[in-house]
């Protein structure tokens, strides 16, 4: 069975999109946003494509924090948290 990009960033990229949700709602998540990025720089970082899948990663997380409003700011920013530390370890 071939992999897609799609398939591969999708359930981490939901995973952080419900701690934002839980961060907009005043709970502190971030051990678990260190935890969850931990968990998809690793899953990822180890694939072949791993700078493609980590670049779409981010772009899915930089979509999202902008598709939101700015009345959300705990939402958006732990979206660009996540999306920053995706960017800095696609360069790697």
């Amino acid at each position: 069975m071939r992999e897609t990009v799609v398939g591969l960033v999708t359930p981490h990229l939901l995973r952080v999109v419900d701690l934002a949700k839980k961060a907009d709602l005043g709970v502190n998540v971030d051990w678990h946003l260190r935890d969850a990025l931990a968990a998809t720089l690793s899953e990822l970082g180890d694939l072949h494509n791993a700078s493609a899948l980590l670049t779409a990663f981010a772009d899915g997380l930089e979509a999202a924090a902008r598709q939101a409003p700015a009345s959300r700011a705990g939402y958006i920013r732990v979206l660009q948290t996540a999306a920053t530390s995706a960017r800095n370890r696609a360069r790697d």
